[in-house]
């Protein structure tokens, strides 16, 4: 009775690293493939996003040392934008997933939206300091 479990064992063992492996994204016809593909665009636009976001956010405190107090706020208002959009983004992108609700595909399409939304903020960022 042990020797089928342990042999079931060493089976589920042996494949571990196949299952985490990266995917050749570029061409994959497998959901959950195509899924993580999705997570890691998404994943590589976030990062630039938080640079970005750094960067902007240094701006506007520099910005806000050379204002008068009365004046000051770029800070704050970047941080609660930020904030505010993230909640938004979720919540759409959520909205988003239920034309594929329940499917393998779900993730796919909610990991699009992210990217996408998370690319086009990322630009909107940019914009506030590249006058």
């Amino acid at each position: 009775m042990t020797r089928p479990i342990l042999s079931a064992t060493l089976l589920c063992l042996w494949a571990l690293p196949a299952l985490s492996q990266t995917p050749d994204c570029a061409n994959t016809m497998v959901q959950y493939e195509l899924n993580i593909c999705a997570e890691m665009d998404w994943q590589e636009a976030d990062d630039d996003l938080n640079r970005a976001y750094k960067e902007v956010m240094a701006e506007m405190k520099a910005m806000d040392t050379n204002l008068p107090p009365e004046l000051q706020g770029a800070e704050d208002a970047l941080r609660s934008a930020q904030r505010a959009w993230i909640d938004y983004r979720d919540a759409n992108c959520s909205t988003a997933g239920f034309q594929m609700r329940g499917g393998s595909a779900e993730r796919l399409v909610v990991y699009g939206c992210l990217r996408q939304m998370t690319l086009e903020r990322t630009e909107e960022l940019r914009a506030l300091v590249a006058f």
